[in-house]
């Protein structure tokens, strides 16, 4: 079905000015867009501040006589100053944020030839920035002035790599996705919020597949859903958030549950099933523990992302989605290549944008922040406002932060306490027993979730009997104490706030790794040497 044609620009407050039977000898550029005997306008949005409204009139007029299909449709906007650049860009990023821009029946046309050079400014980077969706439409008059010559016009699909410069001049659009990708939460943690901005940026311009790596609980498919929601602003994605847990699905109902099977493919496949891949269509899928995936199922993906065919179970014709792909993996899937258990072309193909998500145990700093947020999300549910005394929150807020904080279950484990409290709180206030009891129940799960230590690395393992009879005691009970904690710990951030706990407080910017390299590099040691 042939999209519809809709264009959106300024009235000309002098070019398409226009009064009695001589306004037709005239080239007026609005006009003479319905004058294109090859162009099909079905509807034009057509802009104006207050004073000009006379000017829409004859022109709604005019195109009536001239292209009795085309809709006009007139928008007052509320410009106090045609050339003040802040007022022109306010009001049509309102406009454009309450406009039902629908993508999958028309197509958008941004007419740039008319209005003030500060309104065609604002319009040519409102494109470029998706926030119009549609190419730029420039007009020009007939070389040769003549009586009903509508003149040329010319599409410019906006290629958005080359104006990368002129887009970063939006640092307020910037940042107000990445608020949306972290959900208003004001994250403290430079290493997080880094990425977080590169996430938006590759968000906003890439349809490339993006792979979130970490621990369960780290946040991944809260962040998949955020990019969804971004690229849905943007009107990137007209299609729905597909989330799909990989670890639910095994055997035949794998391949059934993604890519859709026709009737008797396999017993008890009574009807078609069109399967969530199509069901992604135009949106976005996650699936989450990718890992967890069989070959055969990892195969039929790897055509999918790159071809956007493939067959359904027991099909004969392949179907089509073009879906947009996030995979999240608690996995280290490079190891799952070598080991055989992953595909490495379908590893090379999401593997373009890869993020760690950090555990919370190593963003301690933004901790405080995230139980703001859950108090508020609590608050919002249950409609009853909670807060934490002074000295319940700074009991609580010790805890959390401390090495002896686990945290295994990262955001889930939070979430979990601050619903607890919230609901034990009386009169909405979190008292020091309400917070000394949920310490208490934090401790005994986390106790039987707790695997027994590494055995103790002895020094002599790694240094040897002669270098170690060449330490004094105080060295040698030191450093065996810091191979101790390096081996109960996941890595060497972790070993280092755990060492460094107290002394990285006064430091503005920590960094424990190094400071735990430095001081084993002084017995010739390493981090991989000792985990070993």
């Amino acid at each position: 079905m042939k999209k519809k044609t809709v264009i959106l620009g300024f009235v000309g407050a002098q070019l398409d000015k226009g009064g009695g039977s001589n306004r037709w000898e005239r080239w007026r550029p609005t006009v003479a867009l319905a004058q294109h005997e090859d162009l099909l306008i079905d509807r034009l949005e057509l802009f104006y501040n207050g004073s000009y409204g006379y000017v829409v009139d004859q022109v709604k007029e005019d195109i009536a006589a001239t292209s009795p299909m085309t809709q006009v449709r007139s928008h007052a906007l509320p410009i106090e100053d045609a050339w003040d650049f802040e007022d022109v860009y306010s009001c049509l990023y309102d406009f454009a944020r309450g406009y039902p821009f629908d993508m999958e029946r028309e197509e958008y046309w941004v007419h740039i030839t008319t209005g003030t050079h500060v309104a065609q400014i604002c319009l040519f980077l409102m494109t470029e920035a998706r926030y119009f969706p549609g190419c730029l439409l420039q007009t020009s008059p007939p070389r040769r002035p003549s009586p009903g010559d509508p003149g040329s016009y010319a599409l410019i699909d906006l290629d958005l790599s080359r104006y990368d410069q002129i887009a970063q001049r939006f640092h307020s659009a910037q940042q107000e996705g990445v608020a949306l990708l972290k959900s208003g939460i004001a994250t403290r943690n430079p290493q997080f919020n880094l990425m977080i901005d590169e996430i938006e940026h590759v968000a906003a311009r890439s349809r490339a597949p993006m792979l979130l790596m970490g621990p369960t609980g780290a946040g991944k498919s809260f962040l998949a859903r955020r990019v969804f929601e971004l690229k849905k602003a943007r009107h990137q994605l007209s299609g729905p958030f597909v989330d799909v847990n990989c670890a639910t699905l095994h055997g035949d109902g794998a391949g059934s549950t993604l890519f859709g099977h026709v009737k008797g493919a396999f017993t008890g496949a009574a009807s078609d099933r069109p399967g969530l891949l199509r069901t992604a269509h135009k949106g976005l899928l996650f699936l989450d523990e990718i890992g967890e995936l069989g070959l055969d199922e990892q195969a039929m993906l790897l055509k999918a992302v790159e071809e956007k065919r493939f067959l359904p179970m027991g099909g004969d014709h392949e179907v089509h989605s073009d879906f947009q792909l996030i995979a999240g993996t608690n996995r280290d899937l490079a190891t799952e290549v070598a080991a055989g258990r992953f595909r490495e072309d379908l590893y090379a193909r999401i593997n373009l944008w890869t993020y760690a998500l950090p555990g919370l145990a190593e963003r301690p700093e933004d901790i405080e922040p995230n139980i703001d947020y859950l108090l508020a999300q609590f608050g919002a549910e249950t409609g009853a406002a909670v807060r934490f005394n002074k000295e319940a929150r700074e009991q609580f807020m010790r805890y959390a932060s401390s090495p002896e904080a686990q945290w295994s279950g990262n955001f889930r484990d939070l979430s979990a306490a601050v619903t607890r409290m919230a609901t034990l709180a009386e009169a909405g206030r979190i008292t020091s027993a309400v917070v000394s009891a949920e310490i208490s129940r934090l401790r005994r799960q986390w106790r039987t979730l707790i695997p027994a230590a590494s055995s103790s690395l002895k020094l002599e393992q790694v240094l040897g009997d002669d270098a170690v009879q060449q330490l004094d005691l105080f060295d040698r009970l030191q450093l065996q104490a810091v191979l101790d904690v390096c081996r109960q710990s996941k890595n060497m951030s972790d070993a280092g706030r755990k060492l460094f706990a107290v002394s990285r407080e006064s430091k503005a910017k920590p960094n424990d790794a190094d400071r735990l390299r430095k001081y084993l590099a002084r017995f010739n040691l390493d981090w991989e040497r000792i985990t070993e």
